[in-house]
């Protein structure tokens, strides 16, 4: 499907043209009807203005992008309004219109705004837009010599489990996925997650091959001072690559970063986290691609806008209508949803585009956000999810017709890096925190660290522009202060939990628990919404208890029930994997799973989750060419996944 043997140069549309031509002149005009700074004396002046912009534009825009580029990627973007609006201000008076205050900002917005709605409604063939520009620019860099293997291009929907993608499809809301699959020529496959079923232990085994020691989104060192380490962060994130990395990363032969935690071993990187902080790599020239066409970016935020309009709405209705499970998702959620769903998806789109119409990168991969971050908020299955996929396989579909126009061929894998599990958090079905509920069976006097939120793995907070990174910094110096006087702390990775018990350096032992704490084990294992907890005892080894039996999981033998019925047939093998981590708690707790409802219980607050194990939260999917060399053994943990795609990528190149 994506191979395409002739190459073609994207066309210049005259119904797309005159659609842009009638969006800006109503766009302007519109901003001057409300009042907000536009000044005019007749409506035939915007017509001669809007097409004088045109021109001029098509002369200077890329001259502009090119000198002003570094100052359009410190302030992310939000430098080409001001550039758009500069040159609107300065060419406007010639004629006769007036373009003062706000309006150099809402002008450029309102036309993009306007010519986005008109195309959606008129649903024309977007390639002059899309990719004229980009490819005009994309020819000058281009080398010489066309390589003559395919590349490949990787996209990770965030959080999408196998049986969600197949529902999607069969609900129409991801066509040109179904057409890949229907084609034949891609196989679908799902493949399990390791225990820790979330972005930071995927990515490390998918980009790096190695996810060893991550036990959770975060977890405690108790060798290490009681440091706290975990999947996000300023520090936190570079130096846990350092961990894992032996410098073979999927990336490092040519490839790109857009949008990861981790960088796989390439210094291309855009929006990866484990690299935000050295400016030197922020700024990169695929960024070209975003600012190519003058309006590209205005037409960004205007979506960025319109998604915070359907957050609001969708707040509304799901009070009004009642729907359970449902949290409070509040105001500062608005912004976040926005930019996960829109803002950097649209980046992601423009630069790999880019990328493809160099040709000259052998391997991307990029992470999509925007389903998992409305997904933990409004439901894995609520229409504001099924929205996400709608506009994801869009995303998917610019990028297979850019084969169109790339100087070779690119290869496509779509994946997802865990899925979602549905249900009420541990509060809402007790009325009580977990970490209360952990305190109220413990001394009086023993003072607590409870940190029950795992969804800033999307670090949409850290790419704010201009932010400081001192302040972020000495965030993380107080809270390693309250770590180090706390003698219990309690975390949360979506349905699993971690207790530690600070005031020993060591991992207690079962024996060790129940003598100094009594109450604790028996507490946790008979409360109705914990499923299992997994502890290590001397005597026995690893110990999965629930509350009707034992699993000795170093003999492989069950007294009483068995506690792991229902959690996966792998589920030994990942409790053994993680309790022979050097940070593994003193106490793993999951939730229980209902198979009926196929719910779990979150110990933060969040309708969808994924952190541990129970429903579809560890099965997640891949797609690749049905070309490919997979074995048809069961794909089980995310170094695996990365062996598949490095040992395929190198058979692209042989």
């Amino acid at each position: 499907m994506e191979i395409i043997n002739e190459k073609q140069t994207p066309k210049r549309s005259l119904k797309r043209s005159l659609i842009v031509f009638i969006g800006n002149v109503l766009g302007i005009y519109l901003i001057g009807f409300l009042g907000l700074g536009v000044k005019l004396s007749a409506f035939d002046d915007i017509l001669l203005l809007v097409l004088f912009i045109g021109l001029i534009n098509a002369v200077l825009w890329p001259i502009l992008t090119r000198i002003a580029m570094p100052f359009l990627v410190l302030t992310f973007g939000f430098g080409a309004l001001i550039l758009n609006g500069f040159l609107l201000e300065q060419l406007a008076p010639l004629f006769g219109i007036e373009i003062q205050g706000p309006a150099i900002i809402l002008a450029p917005l309102g036309m993009a705004a306007v010519t986005t709605i008109l195309s959606s409604l008129i649903t024309i063939d977007d390639d002059s837009s899309y990719y004229r520009s980009v490819f005009n620019a994309a020819k000058k860099k281009r080398k010489a010599e066309v390589k003559d293997y395919p590349g490949l291009i990787i996209v990770e929907i965030d959080g999408l489990a196998y049986e969600v993608l197949r529902e999607a499809v069969e609900r129409g809301e991801m066509p040109t996925v179904k057409e890949m699959i229907e084609s034949k020529e891609y196989n679908l496959r799902m493949w399990e997650t390791d225990l820790s079923s979330q972005t930071g232990a995927s990515q490390a085994g998918i980009l790096h091959g190695n996810n060893e020691g991550i036990v959770a989104f975060r977890w405690i060192e108790k060798a290490n001072g009681n440091q706290m380490m975990q999947c996000s962060g300023i520090t936190k994130v570079p130096e846990l690559e350092e961990r894992i990395s032996n410098g073979d990363g999927l990336l490092v032969d040519n490839g790109a970063s857009r949008s990861n935690l981790f960088s796989g071993d390439t210094d291309n990187v855009i929006f990866t986290f484990s690299k935000i902080m050295d400016f030197k790599k922020l700024y990169n020239k695929a960024w070209y691609s975003v600012f190519s066409n003058p309006s590209n970016f205005a037409r960004i935020i205007a979506l960025f806008l319109g998604d915070m309009v359907r957050e609001i709405w969708s707040q509304i209705t799901h009070s009004l209508r009642d729907v359970k499970p449902r949290i409070n998702r509040g105001i500062v959620y608005i912004p976040t949803r926005a930019a996960t769903n829109v803002f950097m998806r649209e980046i992601n789109t423009s630069t790999l585009i880019g990328d493809m119409m160099i040709g000259d990168i052998d391997v991307a991969y990029s992470t999509y956000l925007g389903y998992d971050e409305i997904a933990h908020h409004s439901g894995v299955r609520d229409s504001d999810a099924w929205i996400a996929l709608r506009q994801m396989d869009r995303q998917i579909k610019h990028l297979i017709d850019a084969n169109k126009y790339s100087p070779r061929d690119y290869q496509f894998v779509i994946q997802s890096d865990h899925g979602q599990t549905n249900g009420a958090t541990f509060t809402q079905r007790y009325g009580e925190s977990f970490e209360d509920f952990v305190k109220s069976l413990l001394p009086e006097d023993m003072s607590m660290f409870a940190k029950m939120t795992s969804n800033d793995d999307h670090f949409v907070g850290d790419y704010t522009p201009f932010a400081r990174k001192e302040k972020k910094i000495a965030k993380e110096e107080k809270e390693a202060q309250e770590l180090s006087d706390s003698e219990v702390i309690v975390l949360a990775s979506g349905n699993l939990a971690m207790i530690y018990l600070t005031q020993w350096s060591k991992r207690l032992t079962y024996e060790e628990l129940n003598s100094y704490f009594p109450e604790l084990i028996p507490g946790i294992i008979n409360n109705e919404y914990v499923g299992f907890i997994l502890v290590n005892s001397a005597e026995h080894g690893d110990l999965a208890i629930g509350k009707n039996g034992t699993y000795y999981l170093d003999s492989d033998k069950i007294d009483g029930e068995n506690p792991l019925e229902g959690f996966g047939d792998n589920i030994v093998r990942h409790l053994k994997r993680t309790s022979s981590f050097e940070h593994t708690p003193d106490i793993l707790v999951n939730s229980f799973y209902d198979e009926k409802s196929d719910e779990v219980c979150a110990f933060e607050e969040l309708v969808g989750s994924h952190g541990g194990v129970g429903g579809d939260q560890s099965k997640p999917f891949i797609l690749y060419p049905s070309s490919w060399n997979v074995s048809d053994d069961d794909i089980i943990g995310a170094e695996s996944i990365y062996k598949l795609l490095k040992e395929n990528l190198e058979e692209l190149k042989s």
